[in-house]
């Protein structure tokens, strides 16, 4: 947007005697895009620029359009017209960079290269000193306004404990910046992008606990499914799932059997003996370990059943599944699936992850001391 406007391709244009500020020509722009390296031909700088209106950052003057077409049509992003959605997310993230930007630009600042368990860390600083800091600028009233900023930049996956093992405290314990906000992005990189939306649609899901032998003359394996009432799942394959994310595997090959009995109303309760906290999971000395688990999903699934939110917990395993080869049990709770924070989240969103991510699934779980 902003190269845009330097280059002059933004500005005010006339159109049936009427005036629209701050637009560009759809025509010119996907020229730009080319001569400019950031799309490789018009059909790629088209769906670039689609994908820039379904995220609600450009749309059609007059909303006349709901598609990009490569025409002499008139655009405009909504931040020049004053009608880009500022969700919660959007606002964490635009802080955030504020934040990194006049952290690297000011001399001494805190963010410097330090070291932990002989792992030299990028961007680092302490919880105690960012609050100080937090508080100096005036970014901040108190130190408990200053926590509650750290804990949402961490779980917007914006800050990073190092080894990633402790939510935001006003303590000694080092943090970085995960995201670099002054790292050069290009526009195709939008183009990578997983979309869940069709996955999120579908009955599969990859908690859904394996059949412990698929052939037919063998009891299945109960699930419990996100309407709470207990199905059986007979051999529930990931061709499926890999298929709607739009990727192609040989390995998954075999068509997908979902079979669906008459359903046993029935409201099944937690395997959890009381509710737990993010805090009390994440306060210091808590009877809580961390553990790593590499499960490597097989032409039937992975195996177990994830509930609950905020923090999500283990339901159900498959004890002839991967998970439980990989060491996972039920109660323990999902801190990180494939590098990502996600005890803040649901177990619909943590499904999206797990379903648009690899076969094979790294995930950290904390368990209770005995």
């Amino acid at each position: 947007r902003l190269r845009l406007h330097d280059g002059k391709l933004v500005k005010d244009r006339r159109f049936h005697l009427r005036t629209y500020p701050n637009c560009f020509v759809a025509k010119e722009l996907t020229d730009w895009l080319i001569d400019h390296k950031e799309a490789p031909d018009r059909e790629t700088a088209i769906r670039l620029m689609q994908k820039l209106m379904d995220h609600y950052i450009i749309h059609h003057v007059c909303d006349e359009h709901s598609d990009y077409k490569d025409a002499k049509l008139l655009y405009r992003f909504r931040k020049d017209d004053g009608t880009f959605p500022l969700s919660k997310d959007v606002k964490v993230f635009m802080r955030g960079q504020s934040l990194y930007e006049k952290l690297v630009s000011v001399e001494e600042s805190i963010l410097k290269v330090r070291e932990e368990n002989s792992v030299k860390y990028q961007r680092t600083f302490l919880g105690s000193e960012m609050i100080d800091w937090l508080i100096q600028e005036g970014e901040v009233e108190n130190r408990q306004e200053a926590v509650e900023l750290g804990r949402a930049l961490l779980e917007h996956g914006i800050i990073q404990h190092v080894s990633n093992r402790h939510h935001f405290f006003d303590s000694d314990i080092l943090y970085h910046f995960w995201i670099n906000f002054r790292r050069r992005r290009r526009l195709t990189e939008l183009l990578n992008e997983n979309s869940s939306r069709a996955l999120s649609e579908s009955p599969d899901s990859p908690f859904c606990l394996r059949k412990l032998n698929p052939d037919p003359g063998n009891t299945s394996f109960l699930s419990v499914q996100t309407n709470k009432e207990i199905k059986v799942v007979s051999a529930v394959r990931r061709s499926s799932i890999t298929s709607l994310s739009g990727n192609s595997n040989a390995y998954f090959s075999a068509p997908p059997t979902l079979v669906f009995p008459p359903v046993a109303e029935c409201n099944p309760k937690s395997v959890l003996k009381r509710p737990v906290t993010n805090e009390e999971l994440l306060s210091p000395g808590a009877p809580y370990v961390k553990k790593t688990l590499t499960i490597v999903g097989d032409a039937v699934g992975w195996g177990f059943v994830v509930r609950g939110g905020r923090p999500c917990h283990i339901q159900a395993v498959d004890p002839g599944g991967p998970a439980a080869a990989a060491g996972m049990k039920v109660c323990q709770f999902v801190f990180s699936v494939n590098g990502v924070y996600v005890l803040h989240l649901d177990y619909q969103t943590i499904s999206s992850l797990i379903m648009t991510g690899p076969r094979t699934l790294v995930m950290e779980v904390m368990e209770a001391i005995e």
